[in-house]
């Protein structure tokens, strides 16, 4: 069968976690109009009857304003170094700018197939537009595939497929069938929960928060979890809980449905929220924040 690591890459917020999951056909990584969102590398097993395909979902490149932001960047790179295939996302609303040529910059010398994907293309009213950004890109680097896609709406996913297969090696499978990811389960629920804090809290909110499970016990019918966010500021940590703790409960609501869809029980779900001054800037908290990883 065909096998090989896939790494997706790109700038913050192209969609590249949004194309994980429309890959698998499950919800595995978290989605949000914020930039930055993704922290975690994250693989997603793709299996069927003639490969498996490992997808690796990195943190978007940026430029990095504290420790964390480097040390995502730093892992986004590392994550290239070993993969058969870099799938390079671009905004194909918004065309290719100044961003882009720097993650290029740094990926193009790597000797590595790289498929150029423009995402959002459900998005952009102008096709012909479209056509003539394809043939500007063309001139920057020669891709080995550049396909237009909609990871949101799966345009063009199948076609995707069919073009990494044929691009790799045959092998014998690395993961057995079972396997989804390489992440806990405990991470995911974390992620739920960091996804909806981000939906309901304002822009300047979400590099300053984060989530751990404390707590994890899973019985026949039913899962307890215990949920801590963590921020860095007590005034973001009331905006956090909102007036009488409504907006606390709403992420709650928000965040067990998907706790429930991924496990199949129903789940009995506590949040709490904490404060950690300046804790982006002190790597002693990504280990425990589950940010990074034990080496």
């Amino acid at each position: 069968m065909k096998c090989g690591f896939v790494s997706i890459v790109g700038r913050p917020n192209v969609g590249k976690s949004t194309l994980l999951n429309s890959i698998l056909g499950m919800k595995l990584a978290i989605t949000s109009s914020v930039s930055g969102t993704t922290r975690n590398i994250i693989q997603g097993i793709y299996n069927d009857d003639e490969s498996q395909i490992i997808f690796i979902d990195t943190p978007g490149v940026h430029k990095a304003k504290d420790k964390l932001g480097a040390y995502m960047n730093n892992k986004a790179y590392q994550k290239t170094v070993d993969a058969d295939i870099i799938l390079f996302l671009i905004d194909s609303e918004k065309g290719f700018g100044k961003g882009d040529q720097f993650i290029l910059d740094k990926i193009k010398d790597k000797n590595i197939p790289i498929f150029l994907l423009l995402n959002k293309i459900d998005l952009v009213k102008n096709k012909e537009k479209l056509l003539l950004e394809i043939d500007k890109i063309k001139e920057k680097y020669d891709f080995k595939e550049i396909i237009p896609i909609s990871a949101s709406k799966q345009d063009n996913i199948e076609v995707l497929i069919k073009c990494i297969k044929q691009n790799l090696e045959e092998s014998e499978a690395i993961y057995s069938e079972e396997e989804l990811t390489n992440v806990t389960t405990r991470f995911i629920m974390a992620e739920f929960v960091r996804e909806k804090a981000l939906e309901l809290t304002y822009d300047e909110i979400p590099h300053s928060i984060t989530c751990y499970v404390e707590e994890y016990e899973e019985k026949k019918d039913l899962v307890h979890i215990q949920v801590v966010i963590v921020v860095d500021r007590e005034n973001i940590k009331k905006m956090v809980i909102g007036k009488k703790g409504t907006k606390l409960k709403e992420i709650g609501i928000r965040a067990r449905k998907d706790m429930e869809n991924f496990l199949g029980k129903k789940v009995f779900l506590e949040t709490y929220v904490k404060t950690i001054k300046n804790w982006r800037e002190e790597e002693k908290y990504f280990l425990e924040l589950g940010l990074k990883e034990e080496e």
